[in-house]
């Protein structure tokens, strides 16, 4: 059995690194739902407004709980020297 994380992340429930504002947890969940960040972040307030008091707990147990989206760096090809041959 995997860990919250990993089931967040197979579910695509991750924090993205593009397009955060504060922990990137509206972000995450437009994405996974795909929609844009700042209609994910209307509907999340709007959500949460209606369940009063929750935001309090809500953003930051999901800012707990949903991992970070991994940055795999790969690096670019060594830049050699062209060197025209006559």
């Amino acid at each position: 059995m995997g860990t919250i994380h990993e089931s967040m992340t197979e579910q695509g429930l991750v924090r993205p690194v593009q397009g955060r504002v504060l922990g990137g947890v509206c972000a995450g969940l437009g994405q996974r739902f795909g929609i844009e960040p700042w209609p994910a972040r209307l509907l999340f307030v709007l959500v949460l407004l209606v369940l009063p008091g929750s935001q309090l707990l809500i953003y930051p147990i999901l800012w707990i709980l949903m991992p970070a989206q991994r940055v795999t760096y790969v690096p670019s090809a060594p830049q050699g020297s062209t060197h025209a041959t006559a």
